[in-house]
């Protein structure tokens, strides 16, 4: 009974506006993604990589300036999340790295509106976007993988790890 509940409330509730709008792990409301989700869980260690492509039109700045640890939020991607991450456990430690070759950014919101993580390039001679960090609680995430400049575009690989 309990499997079948959780099957439903997973799934698309209703469209608005061409906007899914769907129940997640945390019972918040989440826009739909542009590109696959991810879904981890604490057992076994977890790790998971999705493809996506960089719009490139839309201020990340917009949703925030800057995140708790005073990183700068910049580039551009997307008004829709790129990815939905989904955390079905809270995870002490996790990574999430962008693979494009190219001059990424990359925000992270929720499990709450207000809980924002940004991340810039990993290194001069890797200028990829990585987040790194401690105590991510269970619950439904938003990702935006970005470029540094307005109106480019090219694919990308987004790998979260613990």
């Amino acid at each position: 009974m309990i499997t079948q509940l959780n099957s439903m409330l997973r799934r698309p509730l209703s469209i608005l506006g061409g906007m899914a709008m769907l129940l997640g792990a945390s019972s918040a409301l989440a826009q739909s993604a542009n590109f696959e989700g991810i879904t981890l869980s604490a057992y076994p260690p977890a790790g998971a990589s999705v493809d996506g492509s960089i719009v490139g039109s839309f201020s990340l700045s917009s949703i925030a300036n800057s995140d708790s640890q005073g990183n700068l939020c910049a580039g551009f991607a997307d008004t829709n999340p790129d990815h939905i991450l989904t955390l079905e456990s809270d995870f002490p430690t996790l990574t999430v790295t962008v693979d494009s070759g190219e001059d990424t950014t990359l925000l992270i919101q929720g499990p709450t509106d207000n809980a924002i993580r940004c991340g810039q390039d990993i290194s001069r001679s890797n200028m990829d976007a990585r987040i790194s960090g401690q105590n991510w609680p269970a619950g439904t995430y938003r990702v935006w993988v970005g470029a540094h400049n307005q109106g480019q575009r090219f694919n990308y690989t987004l790998t979260v790890e613990e």
